[in-house]
């Protein structure tokens, strides 16, 4: 595999950054991640970042390179973030649960595969179009699809705002999780997800705009620039993270990683290791740290972008 990929987080106008993101890879196969923890609940941050380390952990042990099926994996997996969830609460006796929002693509072969729970979206960007993106997990979103399809939409539809969601990780109920796939890329294909700080503020249009006019180490930053200044002071954590498939050799300056090289067992990550069962997560990274690490990832591609594959 060959691809570009770029990725920020901002605080913006929060007390904290809730927001997580990260990739791995193997040789033959690649999943990139991203999780907003939701406000109004307990510890956000913990859940998104359990909800990263799960799916990370159960892809070095299945992507063998290869996962022997993307769709089933990315179901399972996400549903298995919200039962290390739900264990965390009972364990530490806590009266709400932490939640969080998750979109997870895999890109194995020529193909894309990914899945969703809450409103952490995925676009898919083709020659200036929006091919795909995902539909939020929203009473909005619900009430826009019954209104498409001819059907009733309840009486207190109007009583529901964008930010309330029907499902997410650490809910009381089995969350709802989408799939599809899989989609052939093709190159110069872009693909990013991000969390509501971003698709919040900035219309898909521009979205689409600043996506195919930028290489994505330019458009990633430029993106949550354009959120933090549309939504001001009161700005929610804008959390981006994209990538190009197969772009062409030297095309542009992006930080581009290679996977031709990779042994067979060799796993790659962006994203903390994983919790061992029963172990408490990983202490909080202050937003410091998070930058810090998120430059030094960005770093460490750029490097590795000066080899030869």
């Amino acid at each position: 595999m060959r691809f570009h990929v770029y990725q920020v987080s901002r605080k913006g106008g929060r007390q904290k950054n809730e927001d997580r993101m990260g990739y791995c890879y193997t040789r033959s196969a690649g999943l990139f991640a991203l999780a907003d923890g939701m406000g109004g609940h307990p510890e956000g941050e913990v859940a998104a970042q359990m909800a990263l380390q799960t799916l990370s952990a159960l892809f070095q042990r299945d992507a063998r390179p290869t996962l022997k099926d993307p769709l089933r994996f990315l179901q399972e997996a996400v549903l298995a973030g919200h039962h290390q969830l739900l264990r965390y609460a009972t364990e530490r006796g806590l009266m709400d649960t932490p939640r969080t929002t998750v979109v997870a693509c895999v890109v194995q072969g020529q193909s894309a595969y990914w899945a969703h729970c809450g409103d952490s979206r995925l676009y898919l960007v083709r020659d200036g179009k929006l091919l795909a993106r995902t539909r939020d997990h929203s009473y909005t979103e619900l009430h826009g699809a019954l209104a498409q399809s001819g059907q009733p939409i309840p009486m207190d539809a109007q009583r529901f705002n964008r930010n309330v969601l029907f499902t997410c990780l650490g809910s009381p109920g089995k969350p709802v999780v989408d799939t599809a796939g899989p989609t052939v890329l093709q190159p110069g294909d872009r693909l990013m997800l991000c969390s509501d700080g971003l698709w919040g503020a900035v219309a898909d249009e521009a979205i689409v705009e600043t996506l195919t006019r930028h290489v994505v180490s330019d458009a990633v930053p430029e993106l949550a620039e354009m959120a933090l200044r549309a939504a001001g002071a009161k700005s929610d954590n804008v959390t981006v993270l994209a990538l190009e498939w197969e772009g062409a050799e030297g095309a542009d300056e992006a930080p581009v990683v290679h996977t031709r090289s990779l042994g067979e067992e060799v796993f790659a990550s962006t994203i903390q290791a994983s919790l061992a069962a029963g172990e408490a997560p990983v202490e909080e990274l202050d937003d410091a740290e998070i930058e810090r690490s998120i430059r030094e990832i960005n770093e460490a591609i750029k490097r590795s972008s000066l080899k030869k594959p």
